[in-house]
């Protein structure tokens, strides 16, 4: 029997166990159908945070930003593009601190744009200010 790991869907949430050979293929959520990699980052709110962090098996990679932070809006492109560049070793999500401040208060975001890597449900890197799709390729792939 071959390894798999739990992907949650970015368009329903739930929960979709995936043979680990098959999560390069563009595979589809057993719940809605819909893709479970579609090279976009997946917007995250309080309660979708806790089913992406906590159950998913793969490596998210979080923007902590505002609609008023010129260097998130700066940044918004290039995070989509490395969100086509790491998946699927990667998920790519982004909260807006405006939105949900109770999250950017639980995990002490000072600045904006903040990046953080969790795996396993827990916090593994972080880093604040902009940066480029190299950058965000690069420290994700040699932090997470």
């Amino acid at each position: 029997m071959s390894a798999s790991r739990i992907v949650v869907c970015p368009h329903c949430h739930r929960p979709n166990r995936v043979p680990e050979v098959r999560l390069a293929e563009q595979g589809r959520c057993g719940h809605c159908q819909s893709l479970l990699f579609d090279g976009a980052p997946v917007v995250l709110t309080g309660a979708s945070f806790e089913q992406h962090v906590g159950r998913s098996e793969v490596p998210i990679v979080i923007d902590f930003w505002a609609p008023w932070c010129g260097p998130c809006r700066a940044m918004a492109p290039a995070f989509a593009q490395a969100a086509r560049q790491l998946e699927p070793d990667f998920r790519l999500a982004k909260i807006n601190t405006e939105d949900e401040q109770a999250l950017a208060a639980r995990f002490g975001i000072r600045s904006i744009p903040t990046l953080m890597i969790f795996r396993g449900g827990r916090e593994v890197a972080r880093q604040s200010g902009a940066m480029d799709v190299a950058g965000i390729v690069r420290w994700a792939r040699s932090s997470g």
